[in-house]
């Protein structure tokens, strides 16, 4: 295989890499904002349930999870499983997944503001949702914007998991080539693509980091 086909080869599985970042990203961080309010949920029902799921996505590895909700449709209905249901089920495995982690997140920076805030936004004639969107979610994202970073940066190295339900990804294909050539040269490759993936995505939160430090 020619050193042109094996990069080929990469770049294809890098934009399946890419595909499950950015999928990852859109579902999970709204996800863990309705996860985080069921958290500090004044209903003990709610506040119960939130926090065994928090518990069991971040207690349980999520390669096991992703085989679970690729293989629940069929052994609880019976449906047959089929080649277009793997990516969605990465997608909702990556989803849930860090939903849980970015809630914890959430959390602790909407605690983390004074309840005096809160107090001075209803005296000035603030509603709860624009004392929250206007003055409470600016500072929030202020606080957790570096814990974000590192769940982001994370996240692209978590990709390769992908391949536990068979996705070629840009690890999977890394591999397929490297078994098939008997040469490490593709990891070195794959290796690559991850540092500077990681660079860009470090690179563009420092600049909404420093971008955030002026307000």
């Amino acid at each position: 295989m020619s050193f042109q086909v094996m990069l080929t080869q990469l770049t294809n599985g890098l934009l399946v890499t890419i595909s499950i970042f950015v999928l990852t990203l859109i579902f999970s961080m709204p996800l863990g904002f309705i996860v985080a309010f069921g958290r500090m949920s004044k209903n003990k029902v709610i506040r119960w349930i939130t926090q065994l799921y928090i518990s069991i996505m971040r207690g349980t590895p999520l390669m096991l999870q992703l085989m679970v909700v690729y293989f629940f449709p069929w052994y609880l209905c019976k449906i047959p499983l089929s080649n277009g249901w793997r990516f969605p089920a990465i997608i909702l495995g990556f989803s849930i997944n860090y939903a849980a982690y970015f809630a914890e997140i959430y959390r602790s920076g909407i605690e983390a503001i004074p309840k005096g805030q809160y107090e001075a936004a209803k005296l000035l004639g603030y509603s709860k949702s624009q004392t929250f969107m206007k003055i409470i979610l600016p500072q929030v994202f202020k606080i957790i914007l570096p814990a974000i970073t590192n769940e982001i940066i994370t996240l692209v190295k978590d990709t390769s998991l992908a391949y536990t339900l068979s996705c070629v990804e840009m690890f999977n294909a890394a591999k397929q080539i490297a078994a098939a050539e008997t040469s490490m040269m593709p990891f070195f490759i794959a290796a690559l693509f991850y540092y500077v993936f990681n660079l860009l995505v470090s690179f563009i939160m420092n600049r909404i980091e420093k971008k955030m430090s002026y307000y």
